[in-house]
């Protein structure tokens, strides 16, 4: 069978370093009855004009979904494990729940190389912090830590972020850092692009005083919900529960889903 550059899984099997870019950039032969258009890379799709990812006119090529959610004694956080590439799905099963310290953990969202860059610095950052004071850091602490390197390079970065941990201090917190570097503590914060499709999911569930396993629930009900309508989010589901006692991790199959598509 002939090789036709124009086709995503020839370029996938036969070409896969060079799986997103256009047949012109290949060599390869043109699409009969199709004549490029202005700026257009020769043939991923007639809507791929001036860029090599698939992307319709307005569609946005970051997507996750991440949220947080405190209760009495601590904090419940979860991320789905999408990773995109444009159109392409890079990593299905990545890992966006990072942690800082002990019981100092975030969510990252935006472009996964400079949320975890920045993660990277504020967990030496807080290394050194807590070998200066020897004791446990604040999670207020690495929140602002990591508000102060999204203000301060946020034309150089596109990063949302969710702080969550407890400390002795003020028990179970979570901070949010959206793109821009601004900071919101919030009894419970989403973020991502999947957070748009589930706030009225949000703002009906969430109740005062909830329990912990209460939390879990609402986390694996939210994000499942977000991860069946959002095409950027998908893959399995990933928590933390943060308490005086340490981070509890927990992991929900893509096939254990509590919501999946209609």
């Amino acid at each position: 069978m002939e090789f036709d550059r124009s086709r995503f899984v020839d370029r996938e099997l036969l070409d896969p370093s060079n799986v997103m870019q256009g047949m012109s950039l290949g060599g390869g032969p043109a699409i009969p009855g199709r004549t490029a258009a202005a700026g257009h890379d020769g043939g991923c799709g007639e809507h791929n004009v001036g860029n090599l990812d698939f992307l319709k006119k307005g569609e946005v090529n970051l997507g996750t979904s991440i949220m947080a959610v405190c209760y009495d004694g601590g904090v419940v956080i979860g991320a789905d494990s999408r990773t995109s590439t444009g159109a392409y799905v890079s990593n299905r099963v990545s890992d966006k729940v990072t942690r800082i310290d002990e019981c100092i953990y975030v969510c990252r969202s935006g472009s996964a190389a400079d949320t975890q860059a920045v993660s990277d610095y504020v967990t030496y950052f807080m290394d050194s912090h807590k070998m200066e004071i020897g004791k446990k850091p604040k999670v207020e602490v690495a929140a602002n830590m990591f508000r102060e390197l999204c203000y301060t390079n946020k034309n150089a970065l596109t990063a949302g972020i969710l702080v969550a941990g407890w400390d002795p201090i003020k028990g179970g917190q979570c901070y949010s850092i959206p793109v821009g570097g601004a900071i919101l503590q919030r009894p419970y914060s989403i973020g991502g692009s999947g957070s748009t499709y589930i706030y009225g999911f949000c703002d009906s569930y969430y109740r005062d005083g909830m329990t912990a396993e209460q939390c879990e629930e609402f986390v694996r009900k939210a994000l499942s919900h977000a991860m069946a309508r959002d095409g950027s989010s998908g893959g399995v589901i990933r928590t933390v529960k943060i308490d005086a006692n340490g981070a509890e991790r927990k992991f929900v199959a893509g096939d254990k889903l509590p919501f999946g598509p209609l």
